[in-house]
């Protein structure tokens, strides 16, 4: 495989990566609203969401990010995706002092993998919606 057919197959895989990362969070608000409030409570210092608002937030998200899975309005929904999760790194701040949250590092490459996706949308063609774009 040449590297110019290799970096359509790599952007695919970061974009179904950062997917199926999202998913679960928009899956969390649309099971589990309660979990979905409190942390927003605690990141975004944002209280008294009920089901109703998770449940609009939820299909909202999951809207964007299946357009975001299949390529559709790159900069728009790539730049969205770009955006929220940078949101939701930076809001954790507190969780990088020490040692006791490692799993919120996680956080950074997912981040660089968003940013990758955004800067290099134009070479993002595997899977994608073309037409819609």
């Amino acid at each position: 495989m040449s590297t110019d057919a290799r970096i359509p197959v790599s952007l695919f895989l970061l974009r179904l990566g950062v997917f199926i990362v999202m998913l679960m969070w928009t899956l969390d608000k649309l099971i589990n609203p309660s979990h979905a409030g409190a942390v927003f409570e605690r990141f975004y210092t944002i209280s008294g969401l009920g089901s109703t608002a998770f449940l609009i937030i939820g299909l909202a998200e999951l809207a964007l990010i299946v357009a975001f899975l299949l390529g559709v309005k790159k900069t728009l929904t790539y730049g969205a995706v770009l955006v929220l999760h940078g949101i939701s790194t930076l809001s954790s701040y507190q969780q990088y002092l020490g040692f006791d949250n490692l799993l919120f590092f996680a956080a950074w490459p997912m981040l660089a993998a968003c940013f990758v996706l955004f800067y290099l949308r134009d070479l993002d063609t595997k899977y994608t919606l073309q037409q819609f774009s």
